[in-house]
């Protein structure tokens, strides 16, 4: 049995754009830089990753390149065995498909798991929408929490809405949920009807592209003035009134 080499490789987490922009208008310089020294990548959608890296670096050698998919259809047993380059001394790449690999992305077990194995994890600079829309938004950047997705269900999702707009108000505390792009509309009047009129809301929509859309308003405000959110990918913040 060879021996574990005394070096592992390091595992990089690469962000990638939020929408169709050229990765360098985005991106820092030293992305391009990393993704050229690498071989190895852990990637959400095998396609999108190869569209990527063509982007960032044109003259990498696509045939080259090892990439381990990681998503739903992805196993235990499978996901387990990734980070096998990285013991042997070989650095790896993860990408999300949208943003910054391991914020609401499958990304997070293996950064997990590399931290579990003694690997070093260097994440990279890149564009997150939920901390842009956070900057943006004029909420409470001190105190925030992240929500992810709501309940489907019209019952459930009405629920949570009013328990995270009591935890906004009683805690001083803004609260971030998140929508797919063909839901957006859908929760976005599911808001103005459950929550009350003086309740903060941010939309913030297409963030780093041109048709970015960053608003706050109140509830009663935004019943006033709707935009067109169906198939825009959006994060919604509330908070207490102004």
């Amino acid at each position: 049995m060879n021996p574990e080499p005394s070096v592992k490789g390091t595992l990089f987490l690469i962000p990638t754009p939020l929408g169709e922009n050229a990765p360098l208008e985005v991106l820092p310089l030293s992305i391009k830089k990393v993704v050229e020294d690498l071989t190895y990548f852990i990637v959400e959608n095998e396609k999108m990753a190869r569209r990527f890296i063509k982007k960032i670096s044109p003259n990498k050698n696509q045939n080259e390149l090892v990439l381990f998919p990681l998503n739903k259809f992805t196993s235990q047993e499978e996901t387990n065995s990734y980070l096998e380059p990285c013991l042997n001394g070989i650095s790896m790449g993860l990408l999300s498909d949208v943003g910054c690999p391991g914020i609401a992305d499958p990304g997070a077990v293996i950064v997990s798991k590399a931290h579990r194995i003694g690997i070093t994890v260097k994440p990279q600079i890149g564009p997150s929408s939920i901390v842009l829309a956070m900057m943006s938004s004029g909420m409470n950047g001190q105190n925030f929490a992240f929500n992810g997705y709501l309940p489907i269900d019209k019952k459930q999702r009405a629920q949570s809405l009013l328990k995270y707009q009591r935890i906004a108000i009683k805690e001083d505390q803004a609260q971030i949920f998140i929508e797919t792009p063909y839901r957006s509309e859908a929760l976005f009047t599911e808001i103005l009807k459950v929550l009350d009129s003086n309740t903060k809301l941010c939309v913030a929509c297409d963030l780093s592209l041109d048709s970015e859309y960053i608003k706050t308003y109140t509830v009663l405000e935004w019943k006033k003035n709707k935009p067109l959110l169906e198939k825009r990918p959006c994060i919604f913040i509330i908070e207490g009134s102004f």
